[in-house]
């Protein structure tokens, strides 16, 4: 049987990215890659601190879209920018001045092109027998699509904030979703999962049970100490050190 608290659970949304991907050692493989085929003198940390700077890049911003201080942007567009960005400043000149137009948008979809954490899929796949899985992500619809299919993540559903308007953690791309499911009104049939303490914040505002699963540097703030469940003083229902876990947690 579920574990108390997730008895009445009939689906599970996740974060993707940093969740579910390993959004860091994915981008960085590739960047490192690049960097031989155009023999750039950078090293594996150099190309660590290019994938962290791209990926800050886009908190920033998605923070600020979130909180309506501009418009909602596609991710594919949004992370163009902060590429492009990064090529013309200081520190990347020498790796825009190779990079053509092609070799641009190429590099860009690799945030289409990420690999799953290790548990990722066996947990998934586990899990998908009990319940429906769905993400709810500020990547966009096709994006997410690419990437589950390289990566082989079997999603029933596919939500998108390009579906609802605002990025996460607006309450409104929560309850979009909430509404696709047909369980706005019982919203405790629906668990959150994610690495991200701000994601599970704004879905247990809405009603949704609230499971986290620790990625290593994934959190976006400073936790106060570890994260806890309620019944530990926490703020979360279920803590689970990975999917396949998670999984066991449904065996009917």
């Amino acid at each position: 049987m579920p574990v108390s608290g997730l008895e009445h659970v009939e689906a599970l949304i996740f974060d993707v990215l940093g969740t579910v991907v390993d959004w860091r050692s994915s981008v960085t493989n590739e960047l490192e890659d690049l960097g031989k085929k155009y023999s750039l003198p950078d090293t594996a940390k150099d190309w660590l601190d290019f994938a962290n700077e791209w990926r800050t890049g886009y908190i920033d911003t998605a923070r600020r879209i979130a909180r309506g201080a501009r418009g909602h942007q596609n991710l594919d567009v949004l992370h163009r920018e902060i590429l492009e960005s990064l090529l013309s400043s200081p520190r990347w000149t020498h790796v825009g001045k190779v990079l053509d137009e092609d070799a641009r948008a190429h590099l860009n979809l690799v945030w289409h092109r990420l690999k799953g954490w290790p548990d990722a899929v066996q947990g998934l796949y586990e899990l998908k027998k009990q319940v429906i899985l769905a993400t709810l992500s500020n990547g966009n619809l096709r994006l997410l699509v690419d990437m589950a299919k390289y990566a082989d993540l079997p999603w029933d559903v596919v939500f998108s904030s390009d579906m609802f308007g605002p990025y996460k953690p607006n309450p409104i791309t929560y309850q979009g979703a909430l509404t696709h499911l047909s369980l706005s009104d019982e919203p405790y049939k629906v668990a959150f999962v994610a690495s991200h303490m701000f994601d599970l914040r704004a879905a247990q505002k809405l009603g949704m049970k609230t499971i986290y699963v620790p990625r290593l540097n994934e959190e976006w703030d400073e936790l106060d100490g570890e994260v806890k469940i309620k019944a530990d003083g926490g703020e979360v229902d279920v803590v689970v050190g990975d999917f396949v876990e998670l999984a066991k947690l449904f065996v009917k």
